[in-house]
Formats: structure tokens, C-alpha cells, sequence
């Protein structure tokens, strides 16, 4: 990517945040992102809610109010898969409904392997985004959606489960993370940093905040929080590839305790889909934040760790 000099660009690609940023006026900028993929659930209405939650969801983490999105389609021609895009156009349109936002337009392309996503816009004061750069010595790590999406879908395409026994992660994955985000605004100024957590897994995320801080983190196994089954099904191999690539990725800069065994370092790094927001709050305020988490009814409010002065190890992992 080309570097961008200008200084209305408050945060491009070279950060490697959630979103770009471009200051307006004095007292507005505007959130940018775009996320698409192809259907990991058959049902097409849940699809098209899960790719628009997770098209959000950088917005979201930026601290950002969604204000506008259009469609991305790439789609086959055949009839009775047309008149599932319609279902699936439903569902995302429902959910951006939900966000408070409006969906203007888009655009669509044939193609054998359906995809679809989002091109979401959202607004923010300039001096009140969060970005994944704050982070400092001694902040806690919360966690709002539990982890095993791409376990649990993995597992549906393989037969081993059903689709309507992930009930719950489709629940979570189709969840704006609004009330996540109206946690943090609650909490102003006690959030140091914070991103989503997405295809690189919880420890491919944390990596991006932690090197962009210039801090490690300390991750305790045992507070996560985890869809049922998840485990059992990583015994019984349904793990997709990208979540293995992801662990692969991060072996170089994390330490692993001798007692977290394969089942949970395969768990730290599995690739989530729409999955919840990772922020780092002061100590003092953490509880706070729990305590407004709970008040939104985030799918989780789990501590599960905290940033520490920079170290040999990037991140350490404990049971």
C-alpha cells in the first residue's frame, strides 16, 4: 500500500487498526472499512446477518457510530441460488437496520462461489477514536464474545454437528457490537486501545495491538470465554486451516506455558468470524467496564488478561 501524506488521514493501512480514518472538520471524521466472505452457515438470512455484523464490527471497535453501508455481492446465476440472495440481502439489511445506519447501494458480480459483505461507514469526534496503539503497562484485557466460531463451523461442514446446535454462535456472530461500544464510551478515557476479533484469531489481534503499543500481554487460557463443545471438537480435528496458519503465525512472539496444551493454543488462535470486540482499560476501571458490558448484555465480558511492559516474549500464554 502507498504511504498517505496528508494530514487529515488520521489512521490508513500502515497501522495495520481496524478501519481508516478521515478528519472532516474540527469535530468529525469519518470510519471506513469494508469485509466480505462466503457462507460459513446454510441458512442464507443468518448469513447475510453474520456478514454485516461482522462488516460493523470495525467500526465498532474504533468507537465509531455506523452511519452508512453498501452491499458487496459476488453470486452465481443459477435461480434457486438467486432467490437465496435475497434472503441473505434481508438479513444483512435487517441488521444494518438494528445499527442505526442506512443502506444506500452497493454493488454485485457474477461468480461460481457466492460471497457477500459490506462496505460500512461510520463517524467519530477526531480526538475520541480508539484506536489499537494505546495500550499501556498494566491495562486489562476484556473480551466481549466467546471464542470457537471457526471450530463450531468447521465442525457443522464436516458432519460431526448439526447447524442448529451452533444456535448460540450464530446468535453472537449475528450481534452488533454496539453494546460493546457504548461500554467503552461509558468508560471515556479509561480505554487505552481496542480491536476486533476476527480472522486472525484472538492472538493474531492481540499481536497487531501489542506491536503497534510497543508492549506484551499476558493471557490467562482458563478466563476465556468459549462456545460449548469447542473443545471436544478440536480432539476431534475440526479445525479449519486458517486457524492452524494462525498459530503457525504467532509461535515466533509467544511463549506458551508447558500446560497449555494443543486443544487451547489451537482455541487462542482459531479464526473467528464477527466475533467480539478485545479492549485494554485501566486497571482502576476495569470492573467498570465489566459492570457496562453486562448492562448492554454483551454476548461476554470476560477478563482474561493484561498488558505488561515489553518483554522477550511479545505474548505469554498461561493455563
Amino acid at each position: 500500500m502507498p504511504q498517505v501524506d496528508d494530514p487529515r488521514v488520521l489512521i490508513d493501512a500502515a497501522l495495520r487498526d481496524d478501519a481508516a480514518v478521515f478528519q472532516l472538520t474540527e469535530n468529525k471524521a469519518i470510519v471506513a472499512t469494508v469485509d466480505f466472505f462466503a457462507p460459513i452457515v446454510d441458512d442464507p438470512y443468518a448469513f447475510g446477518a453474520i456478514a454485516a455484523a461482522n462488516a460493523f464490527s470495525d467500526i465498532y471497535a474504533m468507537g465509531a457510530i455506523p452511519l452508512l453501508a453498501l452491499n458487496l455481492v459476488a453470486w452465481p446465476r443459477d435461480p434457486e441460488l438467486l432467490e437465496l440472495l435475497g434472503e441473505t440481502l434481508r438479513g444483512g439489511s435487517d441488521v444494518v437496520s438494528k445499527a442505526g445506519a442506512f443502506l444506500v447501494g452497493g454493488h454485485s458480480i457474477e461468480d461460481t462461489e457466492p460471497k457477500y459483505g459490506m462496505v460500512a461507514i461510520g463517524e467519530i469526534h477526531p480526538e475520541k477514536v480508539i484506536n489499537n496503539s494505546g495500550a499501556q503497562p498494566g491495562d486489562v484485557l476484556v473480551l466481549t464474545k466467546p471464542l470457537g466460531t471457526g471450530i463450531l463451523s468447521t465442525a457443522v461442514k464436516r458432519e460431526l454437528i448439526t447447524e442448529s446446535s451452533i444456535a448460540a454462535a450464530v446468535t453472537s456472530m449475528s450481534t452488533l457490537n454496539a453494546g460493546a461500544a457504548e461500554a467503552m464510551r461509558a468508560v471515556e478515557n479509561a480505554v487505552h486501545a481496542a480491536t476486533d476479533v476476527t480472522g486472525f484469531g484472538l492472538l493474531g489481534h492481540l499481536r497487531n495491538m501489542l506491536e503497534a503499543s510497543k508492549v506484551s500481554a499476558r493471557v490467562s487460557i482458563g478466563t476465556l470465554p468459549v462456545f460449548d463443545d469447542v473443545r471436544n471438537l478440536i480432539d476431534q480435528d475440526a479445525v479449519p486451516g486458517g486457524t492452524v496458519r494462525n498459530l503457525d503465525a504467532v509461535r515466533e512472539c509467544t511463549s506458551f506455558a508447558d500446560n497449555v496444551g494443543k486443544v487451547d493454543r489451537l482455541l487462542s488462535a482459531d479464526a473467528q468470524t464477527s466475533g467480539g470486540l478485545l479492549i485494554a482499560v485501566a486497571a482502576p476501571r476495569s470492573k467498570e467496564l465489566v459492570a457496562a458490558l453486562e448492562q448492554h448484555r454483551t454476548p461476554a465480558a470476560a477478563v482474561i488478561g493484561k498488558i505488561t511492559h515489553r518483554g522477550e516474549w511479545l505474548m505469554e500464554v498461561v493455563a
